[in-house]
């Protein structure tokens, strides 16, 4: 579901606000100004010290990416690893050639290229394997923003409260303010432990998901352009592949997905009866 990421943040900022108003916190005095600069400003301060100009710019780009973007569906690719395996069997791996310049899928088409060009199966594997590799690193050092932002809030939060109690403690001589100096205080605290959890985390956690769905569909990629190229029978690529989804994603590909889960079983028992 698109925007899952989005609703959920603002679903757990509503329910948090929502419990304070019902415990008779005032929803202005929640906004201080002063702790947002220090926990949010510190923050981006922070991460843009430890990752980098570069890293640090793609921010808004992984925001998007976590709250619109689907995590990939590897039971997609099966048709077409299978329909290139048909027809690398019927006629041979270079009838294949016509049909690459149309696949998509930049890694895909890529390895079908090597095939095509005979290169070597385990030269095919590892310069694929690589790829993926190199990917998942890339997309570690995206996500990894996030987390460290997640690490470091806290603490910024922290430092936000104790720099305001300074000024409280300056301030010992007029009583009647204490309260609201003090409450103004552990804002800091508040939105330093609040964004961490409520939003920093979190799409840390998709941007992490996405990129392991993503890793998972190559990887079945690599094990369909293998088959094809050992010239393996068109319905053992399929179960093959079939093989590296879970179950519920498999749809109409399974064979047996209409017998229901647990059959086996089911058929098991009534023979021992």
């Amino acid at each position: 579901m698109k925007g899952a990421s989005a609703i959920g943040i603002v679903g757990a900022i509503v329910l948090i606000l929502t419990a304070g108003i019902m415990e008779g916190v005032d929803p202005s005095a929640l906004i201080n100004l002063p702790s947002m600069m220090i926990v949010f400003g510190g923050t981006c301060g922070a991460v843009f010290a430890g990752v980098g100009m570069k890293q640090f710019l793609l921010i808004p780009k992984m925001y998007a990416m976590a709250i619109l973007e689907e995590p990939r569906r590897a039971a997609e690719r099966i048709p077409t690893l299978v329909g290139f395996a048909e027809r690398a069997r019927k006629d041979g791996l270079l009838a294949l050639e016509e049909e690459i310049e149309q696949i998509e899928d930049p890694f895909l088409r890529k390895g079908m290229q090597l095939v095509v060009d005979g290169t070597d199966p385990d030269l095919v594997r590892e310069i694929l394997e690589n790829e993926i590799d190199a990917m998942a690193q890339r997309h570690k050092d995206a996500w990894m923003v996030f987390q460290r932002a997640g690490a470091l809030a806290p603490t910024i939060g922290v430092l936000g409260t104790v720099v305001s109690l300074v000024h409280v403690l300056g301030n010992l001589s007029a009583p009647e303010t204490l309260g609201p100096m003090v409450a103004g205080a552990f804002m800091a605290t508040l939105y330093g432990v609040g964004s961490a959890n409520v939003v920093y985390f979190p799409i840390a956690y998709k941007l992490q998901f996405l990129s392991e769905k993503e890793v998972e569909e190559r990887q079945l990629i690599v094990e369909g352009i293998m088959a094809i190229q050992a010239g393996d029978n068109p319905r053992i690529v399929q179960e093959k592949l079939i093989s590296m989804v879970p179950p519920a994603e498999r749809g109409g590909l399974d064979r047996n997905a209409g017998r229901g889960a647990g059959a086996d079983d089911v058929a098991q028992t009534a023979k021992a009866a």
